[in-house]
């Protein structure tokens, strides 16, 4: 979406405007209409996902006045939605700085919600002149990119941190900025990471339904040559098991992820491809559905935990539970594993074809 559109966008979700001493601050409405919560499913599912943001700046919740709190947050249009949702019926400021359509967490991490950008916009949108207090409301995970004490060194404002929880945000407001242990605790639970397995799937789809063509493709290959018959066995099967493996470990693997043994995510998703695997000879190799050889069977128990590992580490990047640090000293370690555990095995399932099965 093009600066236009989203101009044209935003004038559906603002009603008027509130005068204030640095101009016109533009007010957004509460209430969420079909086009915002359309607009949030398919961000969830990776449509326009890139795109789904607001133009950065000041905006007025209810009629704010100069003593009214200022709420910081993303240009992401879900956390700016979630946020004025919860706002219903109160008058604040909301300052939404330029993370490039990130949501705040991921934003803090990668530096787009940070100190340089929030003082940008406080003082790019003549805030001083907005309010009579020397105040900024900001959400607790973007403490990672923000350095409060330059941000009062640079622009006189002073930092406090919110909620974790958006909904948790009136009260904190109505106990006068003060938070409860339950608002300080961090959460990832069912809900919260049962969300965000579509956007891993629609990301990855693309990638696995290549691979699946390619397996399809090879699967014809056998001792006398290329055959149909080759294709929907050993292609169609693997295929299958390729695209199994995928969506078991992006579905499965988020919502059963404090359950999985293990610390590291690629050592609970190479556990959750294991499983596949037993379930996969049980139900197809064990009864007879399939005729699967050893050699071949033993690629996929190489390269179905691999895959699966693959996929489950993935997910660090949207769960709570991790830091940058870990993530990047996990994959150091299990990108290699995961890497020669697939090569392994596709050369194994090669061979296995040209022997005809691997019996």
């Amino acid at each position: 979406m093009n600066g236009e559109a989203r101009i044209a966008d935003q004038a559906r979700w603002l009603a008027g405007s509130v005068r204030t001493d640095a101009g016109d601050v533009p007010r957004a409405r509460t209430d969420l209409d079909f086009a915002d919560h359309l607009g949030t499913w398919k961000a969830r599912w990776a449509i326009g996902r890139n795109d789904y943001k607001v133009l950065p700046g000041l905006y007025a919740i209810g009629n704010p006045i100069a003593s009214s709190p200022v709420l910081v947050t993303a240009n992401y249009k879900m956390s700016f939605d979630r946020l004025r949702s919860v706002m219903t019926g109160r008058d604040a400021w909301i300052l939404v700085l330029d993370t490039f359509g990130i949501n705040v967490w991921c934003a803090a991490g990668k530096g787009t919600f940070g100190t340089r950008e929030l003082v940008r916009q406080v003082q790019g949108s003549g805030l001083e002149r907005v309010v009579t207090h020397r105040t900024l409301v900001l959400p607790q995970l973007g403490a990672p990119g923000i350095a409060a004490h330059e941000v009062r060194a640079s622009c006189g404002f002073r930092v406090i941190y919110g909620p974790v929880r958006v909904e948790d945000l009136p009260a904190f407001l109505d106990a006068g900025l003060k938070a409860t242990p339950g608002m300080r605790r961090v959460q990832f639970g069912l809900r919260d990471r049962t969300v965000l397995a579509p956007v891993e799937l629609a990301l990855g789809l693309k990638t696995a339904m290549l691979l699946a063509a390619v397996v399809v493709l090879l699967g014809g290959v056998g001792p006398d040559g290329y055959s149909l018959a080759g294709v929907r066995g050993n292609g169609l099967f693997g295929a299958a098991v390729l695209l199994g493996t995928f969506l078991v470990s992006s579905v499965l693997g988020p919502v059963l992820l404090p359950w999985l043994p293990g610390r590291a995510f690629s050592v609970k998703g190479a556990i959750l491809g294991m499983v596949t695997v037993a379930v996969i000879g049980v139900l197809f190799v064990g009864t007879g559905t399939m005729n699967v050889g050893r050699i071949q069977f033993t690629a996929w128990a190489l390269i179905v935990p691999a895959l699966s590992s693959f996929v489950v580490m993935n997910f660090t990047g949207a769960s709570t539970f991790t830091s940058l640090s870990g993530v990047l000293r996990e994959m150091r370690f299990a990108i290699p594993v995961q890497a020669v555990a697939a090569g392994v095995g596709a050369v194994l399932w090669i061979v296995g074809l040209f022997l005809g099965g691997g019996q």
